[in-house]
């Protein structure tokens, strides 16, 4: 049986970068879609199409777990920051999370000429 990821790498086995696998994707793609390929070989090259793209798959999954969300700014100016954990939470938990991160208050200073209006917008 072939090894995966994190699995390969602690056994030396050089494992594809996303770059990488996503060329070799788009490759076969290429190849299919010009239809010069036999049957037989149009299978070879969808099978490792599939390959490719799950290899592309596995590496965003890993790489999503690593993001982690702007939470909002402490009182000097440095980023406060919460692990993404997007299988964890059901569609409203996240739409919940969004709205408590949108409404909560700026750290900035806000104009207080009522003519101006608010500032510490993004620019």
């Amino acid at each position: 049986m072939a090894k995966h990821g994190v699995e390969a790498a602690a056994c030396g086995d050089q494992t594809p970068t996303f770059e990488e696998s996503l060329e070799k994707l788009e490759r076969s793609v290429r190849q299919l879609e010009d239809g010069k390929l036999g049957l037989s070989q149009s299978l070879q090259c969808y099978e490792e199409g599939i390959k490719q793209l799950k290899l592309c798959y596995r590496v965003l999954e890993v790489t999503e777990r690593k993001i982690e969300l702007l939470a909002g700014v402490d009182a000097e100016g440095h980023p406060l920051t919460e692990p993404f954990d997007e299988q964890e939470m059901t569609l409203d938990e996240k739409a919940a999370s969004r709205s408590q991160r949108r409404s909560r208050p700026a750290s900035r200073n806000v104009a207080a000429d009522p003519e101006q209006g608010p500032r510490g917008g993004l620019f």
